[in-house]
């Protein structure tokens, strides 16, 4: 297989879903259980694909079960990223959670088997109904991706998670399965969505299917409609171990989410519910041929793969790579090209392995700006007797390639030096998905069709790599990629980046002004080269001013940082908008930041989001000065109440042992008391606090893994739930009007719940002590008052605040009314 272009290998990798790494990875090795076990995947001629909403909602069991025992393409269709769920691990949240959890999704995928893959939807967060979801997703265009990638796998069956009604208990849930359903139904009519037809045909798959599911229990025996009963609990020996064990792996790789479970052994009865297409008797692929005798020619191709089978030796794989080489030969046979080219790949992963062919092309750093020169170290090793000869290597949209005719020494490393100078246009690495602003609420937008549902955008840059195996050719590409060594955890690899000249940082998302006087605002910028020399200035609202106005800026060293400072003015007639950084250099104007969100358990991952933070003029009083908080997960708010004046210490162990009458109030972050084990033992002492004279605020918690404590989270009972308002435009009634939250020292309005953003609140109280005030009122349409979502108790001398109000999300956001309002709740008694 020579492949002749950089745009033919990207549109071969991304259409036909290569099962060849195109990511910041090494060459998986693949142990003689596993070689024998995708041997033997070679004679098995299915696709099943398993649709749910959200990374984490996959049945890894399911998914271990179809891609290992029986051995079909699976691949897993999340219709979200899951950027709206909370963060157990950091304080990345929206667009930067949908990324970590992208990787964690492919992390579970490399242990489990299937492929991953998305739609361009957007997790906007907790719907209580598939209608609500499919309007904010937009139906036709979410449906559109469904029906492009059932195009794209050919699936025999497609697998729905949940069912397409309330029992999902969630609306993204619920429109998981309800567009699985009508993809289901229109995937194989070439009228509908035709402008996919330039890439892909029309597919029918045989049939739709429910498998069924109970939130917090294993699958339950269906009560009604026709299913049929599997098992997939059983022990694979060519790997060591059960499904279920390799599916706890595979789960407890989403971090984020705090999901780490157990691995468990034994019997796992699930169940299918037949849906649509035609009715399975016994088994979810009735009527589906997985045998070569589907494909015309299927049989000759079939007759080497079982020599292969039958000859192979864990101790010396290389013995089947003739009968390997037969078969790929044989394959040009047949006619039906989604098998054909399925199958190519699958052996030319099982001849790299089988010939122990290792190969790879590392940049000297991880990093580079267009016009900027790099070596890059391109390395082959064989480790086997087989003869292989290394024939070129091709440095992919960097204009290099090397010509020769080595052959390769069973275990003799092979080292080729490239310098190259990365083009001028070359375009900057980041997620595709997040290149640019979104259509909207609901999508990401993504113009190129054949990256639609990708994970990842396959590398710009790669390494075309030729060898002769026994008079056949063969062109195997890999992304350059960055090779590293930490002390702590040894070789690891990341994304080669290509980054901005320079790049700046504006140090706060959002600034809030609380009064006419000017601020600081820090911008931080990081060359991407060396020598590199420009201007950089403000971009402001409308009455806004900066001074100075510009400032001129030199760094010598690629990665120098120099911090700058503008001191800000806000508008007495602009209230609220954005402040942009520009930085004008020889070579260009760039407005763009530099993030990298870094976590051991997944590659580093480099954006750059524009150089911008939100800039508001608030009508805000606060009293009090001193506050303790206690951080929870995923917690932005210290950063925010610093905003408007407040004086914040983070509470620890150390300051929760201190005297705690110093300070003005005590804040909770959200789920501190899920998260934070050693809060319980300091409960007695925060209401000892309260009685005394203090005020505390406790933010959203829920019922799992709540820490138990005698008397619960405050100083008289209350219940948690999971009631919740999802529509951030919901009506706030208030229930107390001349309570002193909505008094003092701000005069709370309806206004000051315009704009916020995700949801009003979550897990509201809906018992309590009948000591505490329920303050404010809201819902969801057609449901009944949740009116526990902020509760208000005198405890002594001081004040109890529980609050499932989502100030966590409107306060980093920059929510004017939200400030207004938690700086009442930090004031009470004051």
């Amino acid at each position: 297989m020579n492949i002749k272009s950089n745009k033919t290998i990207f549109l071969f990798l991304i259409l036909l879903g290569s099962l060849f790494n195109i990511t910041a990875q090494p060459i998986k090795p693949m142990p003689a259980g596993e070689l024998l076990l995708n041997l033997k995947k070679l004679n098995v001629l299915g696709t099943a694909m398993y649709i749910a909403a959200h990374p984490d909602d996959e049945n890894t069991v399911m998914l271990s079960w179809l891609a290992k025992e029986r051995k079909v393409r699976t691949a897993y269709l999340s219709i979200t990223r899951g950027d709206g769920g909370q963060n157990l691990i950091g304080s990345e949240l929206g667009d930067l959670l949908g990324l970590i959890r992208t990787q964690e999704l492919l992390a579970a995928r490399a242990i489990d088997g299937p492929e991953q893959y998305f739609t361009r939807a957007n997790d906007f967060g907790f719907s209580k109904n598939t209608e609500e979801t499919l309007q904010i997703w937009g139906k036709d265009a979410v449906l559109a991706d469904v029906v492009w990638r059932i195009r794209n796998l050919r699936p025999d069956v497609i697998i729905c998670r949940f069912p397409p009604d309330a029992r999902a208990g969630h609306g993204n849930h619920s429109a998981s399965a309800a567009l699985a359903e009508e993809a289901f139904k229109i995937s194989g009519d070439p009228t509908k969505f035709p402008e996919q037809l330039k890439y892909v045909k029309p597919w029918q798959a045989k049939r739709v299917v429910w498998n069924t599911f109970n939130f917090g229990a294993v699958s339950q025996k269906p009560a009604e409609g026709t299913f049929i009963q599997v098992e997939i609990g059983g022990y694979n020996p060519l790997l060591g171990k059960a499904y279920s064990e390799i599916a706890a792996e595979s789960r407890s790789q989403h971090k984020s989410q705090g999901f780490g479970v157990p691995r468990t052994r034994g019997l796992r009865p699930e169940y299918f519910v037949h849906k649509f297409g035609e009715l399975a008797q016994k088994d979810v692929f009735d009527g589906v041929d997985l045998s070569w005798s589907r494909v015309k020619g299927g049989k000759e191709v079939e007759s080497w793969i079982n020599l292969a089978i039958n000859s192979f030796n864990p101790e010396n794989p290389s013995t089947i790579v003739p009968s390997l080489l037969e078969a790929y030969k044989t394959l040009d046979k047949i006619g039906d090209e989604y098998w054909k080219t399925q199958k190519k790949k699958e052996i030319e992963n099982l001849i790299i392995a089988c010939t122990g062919l290792y190969f790879e092309a590392n940049p000297n750093e991880y990093s580079a700006s267009s016009g900027e020169k790099i070596n890059i170290l391109a390395t082959a090793v064989k480790r086997s007797d087989f003869g292989v000869n290394l024939q070129k290597i091709k440095l992919i949209g960097l204009g290099k390639d090397s010509t020769f005719n080595v052959s390769l020494a069973n275990n003799e490393l092979q080292r080729i030096n490239f310098s190259v100078e990365i083009p001028k246009n070359q375009p900057l690495t980041q997620p595709f998905w997040l290149a640019e602003k979104k259509m909207g609420k609901g999508m990401y937008r993504v113009d190129d069709q054949t990256l639609i549902g990708l994970p990842e955008k396959p590398a710009d840059l790669q390494a075309e790599f030729t060898f002769v195996i026994d008079n056949q050719s063969f062109t195997f590409s890999t992304p350059v990629i960055y090779k590293y060594t930490d002390e702590t955890r040894g070789e690891l690899y990341r994304t080669f980046e290509i980054r901005p000249e320079v790049t700046a940082n504006i140090s706060d998302k959002v600034y809030v002004f609380a009064n006419e006087q000017a601020k600081e605002v820090e911008v931080t910028l990081k060359s991407g080269k060396s020598k590199t020399s420009g201007s950089v200035s403000l971009d402001l609202p409308t009455g806004w001013k900066a001074n100075p106005a510009s400032i001129d800026f030199y760094l010598a060293n690629k990665y120098q940082e120099l911090k700058l400072v503008f001191k800000v003015t806000p508008s007495s007639t602009t209230p609220e908008g954005t402040v942009k950084a520009i930085v004008k250099t020889a070579n260009g104007t760039y407005d763009r930041g530099i993030l990298t969100v870094a976590y051991d358990h997944i590659p580093p991952q480099t954006l750059f989001p524009v150089a911008e933070a939100k800039v508001v003029k608030l009508d805000i009083k606060t009293k009090g000065k001193n506050i303790g908080y206690i951080v929870g997960a995923g917690d932005d708010v210290p950063m925010a109440l610093r905003q408007i004046g407040y004086n914040v210490t983070i509470l620890t162990e150390k300051e929760l042992n201190e005297d705690l009458s110093k300070f003005d109030a005590i804040v909770v972050g959200v789920r501190a008391y899920n998260t934070e084990e050693r809060i319980t033992y300091y409960q007695k002492k925060l209401m000892d606090y309260v009685e005394k004279g203090g005020n505390m605020v406790v933010q959203y918690q829920v019922n799992s893994n709540l820490q138990k404590l005698e008397m619960g989270i405050g100083p008289y009972p209350f219940k948690l739930s999971r009631d919740r308002v999802t529509v951030e435009e919901a009506e706030v009634r208030f229930l107390k009007p001349e309570s002193i939250l909505l008094n003092s020292p701000n005069k709370i309005t309806s206004k000051d719940f315009d704009g916020w953003i995700q949801e009003r609140g979550l897990y509201f109280s809906n018992e309590w002590d009948g000591k505490y005030d329920a303050i404010l009122s809201s819902n969801d349409p057609n449901e009944a008052p949740a009116n526990g979502g902020l509760l208000y108790a005198k405890y002594g001398k001081g004040n109890y605040i529980f609050t499932g109000y989502a100030f966590f999300r409107q306060l980093p956001a920059g929510v004017s009314g939200a400030y207004r309002l938690f700086a009442n709740l930090i004031s009470a008694g004051k």
